[in-house]
C-alpha cells in the first residue's frame, strides 16, 4: 500500500483532537506528507441566503485570520518533530472542499473525526464525514467520537 500524502481536515473541536494522533502516527509510519486543512463553512453557498457583501467579507476575513492562528497551534504536541506538514484554510461547503482538496493534491488517505450526531443536529448539519466517505476517491479513516444528543 502506497501512502505518501495524508489529509487531516479539522474543525478544531474535541473530535479532531482525538483524530490527530491517527493522522500523525500514519504520516510518521509511512514518511508521508501531512496536509492539515480547515474549511470555513460558507453558509451563503449552503443556504442561498443573502448577506450583505461587506458584512460577510469582514466576517470571513476575521474567521480566516483566527483559523490561521489556530491551525498551527492546535496540534503542536502531536506534530512535534514532524517537518513535512502543509496547512491551508479554505472556504466553502466542508465535505466538497475536503474532497476537492484531496483530489487536486493527490491525497492517498483522509483521516478525520466523525461525531455521531443525532436528531435535529444531524438534520441541520448532516454528516461531513459520511459524505467524504461516500464521495472521496481515496481511502478514508474516520475516528469516532462520543455521540452527541
Amino acid at each position: 500500500m502506497k501512502i505518501e500524502k495524508i489529509l487531516f481536515p479539522t474543525d478544531f473541536m474535541e473530535g479532531s483532537k482525538k483524530a490527530i494522533p491517527y493522522a500523525a502516527d500514519l504520516a510518521k509510519k509511512y514518511n508521508a506528507e501531512l496536509h492539515i486543512i480547515h474549511v470555513i463553512h460558507d453558509v451563503t453557498k449552503a443556504s442561498g441566503l443573502y448577506v450583505p457583501h461587506v458584512a460577510i467579507d469582514e466576517l470571513f476575513k476575521s474567521m480566516h485570520e483566527e483559523a490561521e492562528k489556530e491551525i498551527k497551534r492546535a496540534y503542536l504536541e502531536e506534530l512535534r518533530g514532524m517537518e513535512n506538514i502543509h496547512y491551508e484554510i479554505l472556504r466553502g461547503i466542508p465535505y466538497e472542499e475536503i474532497i476537492n482538496y484531496a483530489k487536486n493534491n493527490g491525497i492517498d488517505m483522509i483521516v478525520m473525526a466523525t461525531y455521531g450526531r443525532k436528531g435535529l443536529d444531524r438534520l441541520f448539519f448532516g454528516s461531513t464525514a459520511e459524505k467524504v466517505v461516500k464521495y472521496a476517491e481515496c481511502a478514508v479513516l474516520t475516528v469516532r467520537t462520543p455521540e452527541t444528543s
